[in-house]
């Protein structure tokens, strides 16, 4: 469940910053995945076709990711400044790090 108390424009510009920051660090991967971000939607794109999604979703106040037939819900913890999944306590970062990583077959770590 997302953390309604966290002000609707907080919740924009952490979101929109993550995903920018996402997409910038992917594009930094050598031999990576070709990536696109576009109306807070950041597609990832591998050579074989497979795409991995990561999506604001303004309604819930969630940034939701897409991957490996899984899907994850990440509620910004505003005072942590992070994202994490609440049924999985998954951080996003690291589980963008662990989907890369996988599907990449070599260890990935987007700094932050």
């Amino acid at each position: 469940m997302s953390d309604a108390s966290v002000p609707e424009q907080v919740y924009e510009a952490a979101a929109d910053r993550t995903l920018r920051e996402l997409q910038d660090r992917i594009m930094d991967l050598t031999d990576g995945p070709e990536s696109d971000l576009s109306s807070g939607i950041l597609t990832i794109e591998f050579e074989d076709g497979v795409k991995f999604v990561i999506n604001s979703h303004r309604a819930a106040r969630q940034i939701w990711m897409a991957a490996e037939r899984s899907a994850w819900h990440f509620d910004y913890r505003h005072n942590e400044g992070r994202w994490v999944a609440s049924k999985s306590g998954d951080e996003l970062w690291n589980a963008v790090d662990a989907v890369l990583s996988r599907k990449l077959g070599r260890p990935i770590h987007l700094a932050r």
